[in-house]
Protein backbone atom coordinates (compact mmCIF):
# COMPACT_ATOMS: atom_id res chain seq x y z
CA UNK A 1 0.00 0.00 0.00
CA UNK A 2 1.06 3.08 -1.16
CA UNK A 3 1.98 6.06 1.78
CA UNK A 4 -0.02 8.90 1.31
CA UNK A 5 0.54 11.95 3.86
CA UNK A 6 -2.25 14.25 4.13
CA UNK A 7 -1.56 17.91 4.31
CA UNK A 8 -3.18 19.51 7.51
CA UNK A 9 -6.10 21.42 6.34
CA UNK A 10 -4.46 25.15 7.14
CA UNK A 11 -0.91 25.10 7.15
CA UNK A 12 0.59 26.21 10.72
CA UNK A 13 4.11 28.50 10.71
CA UNK A 14 5.54 28.49 14.33
CA UNK A 15 5.69 32.30 14.07
CA UNK A 16 1.86 32.28 14.85
CA UNK A 17 2.29 30.30 17.56
CA UNK A 18 5.12 32.81 18.89
CA UNK A 19 2.54 35.76 18.50
CA UNK A 20 -0.13 33.92 20.11
CA UNK A 21 2.00 33.41 23.65
CA UNK A 22 3.11 36.37 22.98
CA UNK A 23 0.07 38.43 23.10
CA UNK A 24 -1.15 35.54 26.17
CA UNK A 25 1.94 37.08 27.89
CA UNK A 26 1.33 40.59 27.61
CA UNK A 27 -2.84 40.08 28.44
CA UNK A 28 -1.11 38.83 31.55
CA UNK A 29 0.85 41.52 32.44
CA UNK A 30 -1.92 44.57 31.99
CA UNK A 31 -3.65 45.59 35.12
CA UNK A 32 -7.42 44.57 35.57
CA UNK A 33 -9.78 47.20 33.91
CA UNK A 34 -12.26 48.07 36.78
CA UNK A 35 -15.52 50.11 35.89
CA UNK A 36 -15.63 53.96 36.06
CA UNK A 37 -18.11 54.96 39.47
CA UNK A 38 -19.38 58.31 40.31
CA UNK A 39 -18.55 59.61 43.29
CA UNK A 40 -21.75 59.41 45.57
CA UNK A 41 -23.12 62.43 47.30
CA UNK A 42 -24.53 61.90 50.73
CA UNK A 43 -28.49 63.06 50.92
CA UNK A 44 -28.58 66.75 51.70
CA UNK A 45 -30.24 67.00 55.39
CA UNK A 46 -31.83 69.88 56.78
CA UNK A 47 -29.38 71.98 59.54
CA UNK A 48 -32.26 72.19 62.06
CA UNK A 49 -33.00 68.51 62.70
CA UNK A 50 -30.60 66.79 64.63
CA UNK A 51 -28.66 63.59 62.82
CA UNK A 52 -29.42 60.47 63.83
CA UNK A 53 -27.40 57.27 63.84
CA UNK A 54 -26.30 55.72 60.49
CA UNK A 55 -27.81 52.88 59.90
CA UNK A 56 -26.66 49.38 59.87
CA UNK A 57 -26.34 48.46 56.34
CA UNK A 58 -23.06 47.18 55.17
CA UNK A 59 -21.72 49.16 52.32
CA UNK A 60 -21.34 47.77 48.91
CA UNK A 61 -18.06 48.73 47.06
CA UNK A 62 -20.02 50.83 44.54
CA UNK A 63 -21.06 53.17 47.14
CA UNK A 64 -17.85 53.83 49.33
CA UNK A 65 -16.43 57.64 48.27
CA UNK A 66 -13.29 58.50 46.67
CA UNK A 67 -10.65 58.55 49.23
CA UNK A 68 -10.49 62.27 50.87
CA UNK A 69 -7.50 64.15 50.06
CA UNK A 70 -4.80 64.88 52.59
CA UNK A 71 -5.60 67.52 55.21
CA UNK A 72 -4.26 71.17 53.86
CA UNK A 73 -1.60 72.67 56.02
CA UNK A 74 -3.56 74.73 58.44
CA UNK A 75 -4.85 78.50 57.37
CA UNK A 76 -2.40 81.43 59.10
CA UNK A 77 -4.84 83.17 61.58
CA UNK A 78 -5.08 87.03 60.90
CA UNK A 79 -2.88 88.77 64.06
CA UNK A 80 -5.22 90.42 66.44
CA UNK A 81 -5.18 94.10 67.25
CA UNK A 82 -6.60 95.86 70.56
CA UNK A 83 -8.35 98.97 70.66
CA UNK A 84 -6.88 100.93 73.58
CA UNK A 85 -8.71 103.60 75.60
CA UNK A 86 -6.99 106.95 75.83
CA UNK A 87 -3.76 106.91 77.26
CA UNK A 88 -2.69 109.07 80.73
CA UNK A 89 -0.69 111.75 80.25
CA UNK A 90 3.17 112.06 80.62
CA UNK A 91 5.00 114.14 83.39
CA UNK A 92 8.38 113.89 80.56
CA UNK A 93 9.63 112.65 77.29
CA UNK A 94 10.74 109.58 79.17
CA UNK A 95 8.13 108.66 80.83
CA UNK A 96 6.20 109.54 77.07
CA UNK A 97 8.27 107.15 75.80
CA UNK A 98 7.91 104.27 78.53
CA UNK A 99 3.71 104.44 78.11
CA UNK A 100 4.32 104.20 74.28
CA UNK A 101 6.76 101.54 74.44
CA UNK A 102 4.27 99.67 76.58
CA UNK A 103 0.87 101.02 74.21
CA UNK A 104 2.71 99.50 71.12
CA UNK A 105 3.20 96.22 72.77
CA UNK A 106 -0.53 96.03 74.58
CA UNK A 107 -2.04 96.95 71.15
CA UNK A 108 -0.71 94.01 69.25
CA UNK A 109 -0.93 90.97 71.43
CA UNK A 110 -0.35 88.50 68.14
CA UNK A 111 2.70 90.56 66.30
CA UNK A 112 4.88 91.54 69.74
CA UNK A 113 6.93 89.67 72.36
CA UNK A 114 8.40 90.78 75.61
CA UNK A 115 10.74 88.13 76.16
CA UNK A 116 14.81 88.26 76.03
CA UNK A 117 15.29 89.21 72.15
CA UNK A 118 16.89 86.28 70.17
CA UNK A 119 20.19 86.58 68.28
CA UNK A 120 20.34 87.34 65.97
CA UNK A 121 17.20 89.34 65.08
CA UNK A 122 15.30 89.64 61.85
CA UNK A 123 15.39 93.46 61.49
CA UNK A 124 15.68 96.46 63.56
CA UNK A 125 13.85 99.57 61.89
CA UNK A 126 14.48 102.39 63.81
CA UNK A 127 11.94 105.24 63.56
CA UNK A 128 11.36 109.03 64.43
CA UNK A 129 7.78 109.54 65.18
CA UNK A 130 6.38 113.04 65.41
CA UNK A 131 3.13 114.01 67.50
CA UNK A 132 0.76 116.37 67.64
CA UNK A 133 -0.68 118.08 70.62
CA UNK A 134 -2.80 115.85 71.40
CA UNK A 135 -0.26 112.54 70.86
CA UNK A 136 -1.82 112.09 67.98
CA UNK A 137 0.48 110.94 64.98
CA UNK A 138 1.69 113.89 62.76
CA UNK A 139 4.63 112.20 60.94
CA UNK A 140 6.65 109.32 60.79
CA UNK A 141 10.12 108.95 59.28
CA UNK A 142 12.48 105.98 59.28
CA UNK A 143 16.00 106.73 60.46
CA UNK A 144 17.33 103.24 59.95
CA UNK A 145 16.81 101.11 57.74
CA UNK A 146 17.02 96.89 58.23
CA UNK A 147 19.30 95.46 55.77
CA UNK A 148 17.38 92.28 55.56
CA UNK A 149 13.46 92.18 55.78
CA UNK A 150 12.59 95.40 54.75
CA UNK A 151 8.82 94.54 55.54
CA UNK A 152 9.61 95.13 58.98
CA UNK A 153 9.43 99.01 58.36
CA UNK A 154 5.93 98.90 57.04
CA UNK A 155 4.83 96.90 60.36
CA UNK A 156 6.29 99.15 62.42
CA UNK A 157 5.22 101.85 61.16
CA UNK A 158 1.72 100.79 60.97
CA UNK A 159 2.46 99.38 64.73
CA UNK A 160 2.86 102.94 65.44
CA UNK A 161 -0.16 104.46 63.52
CA UNK A 162 -2.65 101.49 65.25
CA UNK A 163 -1.50 102.08 68.80
CA UNK A 164 -2.16 105.87 68.51
CA UNK A 165 -2.52 108.44 70.17
CA UNK A 166 0.22 108.30 72.69
CA UNK A 167 -1.59 111.13 74.96
CA UNK A 168 -1.59 114.59 75.62
CA UNK A 169 2.18 116.41 74.99
CA UNK A 170 1.04 120.15 74.59
CA UNK A 171 3.13 120.64 77.94
CA UNK A 172 6.42 118.43 77.25
CA UNK A 173 9.18 120.82 75.58
CA UNK A 174 8.90 120.63 71.88
CA UNK A 175 10.29 119.33 69.29
CA UNK A 176 7.09 116.54 70.19
CA UNK A 177 9.58 113.89 68.74
CA UNK A 178 10.91 110.34 70.23
CA UNK A 179 12.92 107.71 68.11
CA UNK A 180 11.68 103.90 68.80
CA UNK A 181 13.57 100.58 67.78
CA UNK A 182 12.06 97.85 66.87
CA UNK A 183 13.31 94.18 67.68
CA UNK A 184 12.19 92.08 65.41
CA UNK A 185 12.34 88.01 65.66
CA UNK A 186 11.58 85.18 63.04
CA UNK A 187 8.22 85.36 63.51
CA UNK A 188 8.19 88.79 62.44
CA UNK A 189 6.84 89.64 66.18
CA UNK A 190 8.64 93.33 67.53
CA UNK A 191 9.46 94.60 71.11
CA UNK A 192 10.08 98.09 71.54
CA UNK A 193 13.46 98.46 72.79
CA UNK A 194 12.80 101.16 75.42
CA UNK A 195 11.07 98.08 77.11
CA UNK A 196 14.65 96.94 77.37
CA UNK A 197 16.16 99.91 79.58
Amino acid sequence: MPCIRKAPAWPWPWWRGAGILLWLALAGCAPPMQPVQAPVQPPLQPQTQPQTQPSAAPATPAATPPPAAAPAAPARRAPRYVKLPPPPVSRNWDELKLNAARRLVAAHPDTSYMGEPPEPLLGIPVLEIELNADGSVRGIRVVREPREAKETIQMAIDAVRRAAPFGDVSRLPRPWRFVEVFLFDDEHRFKPATLDR
